[in-house]
């Protein structure tokens, strides 16, 4: 189902990154043509190769962008949140969708369709820059993600996944993980038994898994250990 945005609404979008770039009158000129349309979870919301038509900002919910392998495994590009952007790249160069967007959890999401986006940007070029400044964050997430697949152990990337659904910076906290453990490990690049011994590996630091909840006894051991050096975990877990 979608619905139109009702001005009561475009203040509080206003907080969104992407749109908090824009002034007033930007944000209301691109949010004119914009529906909000609810997803269900495992419901497709776009898929790869086809001719991008919009690009999205989940208002609620968990939604993963994937690309299918030729042996029809599925490869995690992104696990997005409310008021994150996807499929921006896709609608801003009027190419095909890289990849397919799911829904894996219900979900709001935002549809700005790529014909409306080109005549805002016309209206007000201030809009392709914001974009571009997403776009650029997007590609420094992916940096970081590579760097985190090249230099961290298995233990470590699920490590930096729970501090990041952390807002403690010290002490214990028990975390609700988003989403089942099957997309976790393809999120951080893994297979589900190595995740399943990567959290094996972490009771030693104090986290404990209890279905879909994380109870982190040492925040700070956490940090510890995503701060050191890969050959440094490597023998301890072996040690």
């Amino acid at each position: 189902m979608s619905t139109t945005i009702v001005s009561s609404e475009v203040e509080k979008l206003a907080e969104i990154p992407l749109l908090k770039r824009l002034s007033t009158e930007a944000r209301e000129q691109l949010l004119r043509g914009a529906t909000k349309k609810s997803v269900s979870r495992g419901e497709m919301i776009f898929f790869q190769d086809d001719k991008a038509d919009a690009f999205f900002i989940v208002l609620e919910g968990w939604v993963k962008v994937f690309r299918a392998t030729s042996s029809g495994d599925e490869a995690v590009v992104g696990v997005f949140t409310r008021g994150q952007t996807f499929a921006e790249g896709a609608a801003f160069t009027n190419s095909n969708y890289p990849a397919s967007g799911e829904a894996v959890t219900d979900s709001v999401v935002l549809c700005i369709p790529v014909a409306h986006l080109a005549k805002s940007i016309a209206a007000d070029p201030n809009i392709a820059l914001a974009m571009m400044s997403s776009l650029s964050m997007h590609l420094h997430q992916l940096v970081l993600q590579i760097e985190g697949l090249k230099t961290h152990t298995g233990a470590q990337r699920v490590a930096e996944f729970l501090l990041n659904l952390s807002s403690e910076p010290a002490g214990s906290c028990t975390l609700v993980l988003p989403y089942d453990k099957a997309l976790i490990a393809g999120r951080l690049g893994m297979k589900p038994e190595s995740l399943s011994r990567a959290f094996q590996k972490l009771k030693s630091y104090g986290v404990e898994v209890k279905q879909n909840r994380a109870i982190i006894s040492n925040v700070q051991a956490l940090r510890t250990l995503v701060e050191q050096e890969r050959t440094v975990v490597m023998h301890s877990s072996h040690g």
